[in-house]
This record gives structure tokens, C-alpha cells and sequence, in this order.
């Protein structure tokens, strides 16, 4: 749910899983076929996970980190892991790069040009995301929904970000 100023995207999980479906349908109905599924951690892992288990691909996980400040919600230097992790050798062929969004862009733009520098192996690189915000310096190949007044997208699982053992001991404390 959009809030009335724009500046604020709730998303429950149904929604969530909704658009990594809707995500699939575009992936399928272009017709590309790839042969792996690269996700960046964190964001894209949950719909790498998905994606994999639709298409029957296997996924390669890379590790990104921007977004630390602030709980999250600001963003600052970009951490690439050096190494890859994936169950199939290395990574080669058509690849899916999948995020959960392009923000300001920077993220993927910079591992694609990792990619493209460092993995010959690869033969075509693909990118694919559920939102793209309009302030977004890079356009994926695959996204669900554009978002032109480029709101806090709240996802369900944000609660976690603040919840501790201790919290969720007296939760489950009968």
C-alpha cells in the first residue's frame, strides 16, 4: 500500500510473493533462456530462492552491502564479496542477476560491470527486480512495477532488522 504523500511503500508477504510471481511471467514470457540464477544478498535472495525453484535453475549467491546506517535506511559505501557462491562450478553462460529493487541504480550497475570485467565465463548477463524506483540511474532487463515518486519500500520482513534473541524468547515464552 502506497501512503497518500508517496514517500512510504507497505508490503505485506502476499503482495511480496505476488510480485516475484509477476516477476516470472515477465522472465518467462520474454523467452530468454538462462542457465543460472545469480541473487545479490541480501534483497535478492527471496525471490533468487523462488525464481530457482520456477525455472529449475541453480543459484549462485553474491553479497552486497550498502545499506547499514540508520537500521538500514541510508545508504553508503558499497561492499562486492570477492567470491561467489555457487553449486556449480563457476559462473558461466546466460546469467540472471536478480535484486529486489534498483534504488539509485549503483548497486547493480557496479556488479554488472564486475561481471562483465571479471567472469568471462559469462556469455550474457540479464537483470531482473521487482520495483524500479524512477531516481534509478539503471534500468533492469525484468522489473514488476515502476515507482515515479521513489517511496521507503517497507517489506514484511523488515521487522526482523530490530528483533533479537531476548525479543523473540519472551514472544515464544509460554
Amino acid at each position: 500500500m502506497l501512503t497518500e504523500d508517496g514517500k512510504h511503500l507497505y508490503v505485506s508477504y502476499d503482495e511480496y510473493h505476488n510480485l516475484i510471481e509477476k516477476l516470472a511471467l515477465k522472465i518467462d514470457d520474454s523467452g530468454w533462456e538462462f542457465d543460472t540464477i545469480l541473487c545479490l544478498a541480501r534483497g535478492g535472495m527471496r525471490p533468487g530462492d523462488i525464481l530457482s525453484r520456477v525455472f529449475e535453475k541453480p543459484l549462485a549467491i553474491m553479497s552486497t552491502s550498502s545499506y547499514r546506517a540508520d537500521a538500514g535506511t541510508i545508504q553508503g559505501h558499497l561492499d562486492i564479496a570477492r567470491y561467489i557462491t555457487t553449486p556449480k562450478g563457476e559462473l558461466a553462460g546466460k546469467v540472471l542477476l536478480v535484486d529486489d529493487l534498483a534504488d539509485s541504480g549503483k548497486t547493480l550497475k557496479a556488479v554488472i560491470d564486475l561481471l562483465k570485467n571479471n567472469y568471462a565465463p559469462i556469455t550474457e548477463l540479464r537483470s531482473a527486480v521487482l520495483w524500479t524506483k524512477g531516481l534509478s540511474a539503471f534500468t533492469p532487463d525484468y522489473s514488476v512495477e515502476f515507482l515515479p515518486t521513489n517511496p521507503w519500500i517497507h517489506q514484511p520482513f523488515e521487522g526482523y532488522d530490530a528483533m533479537r534473541p531476548e525479543q523473540l524468547r519472551s514472544k515464544w515464552t509460554i
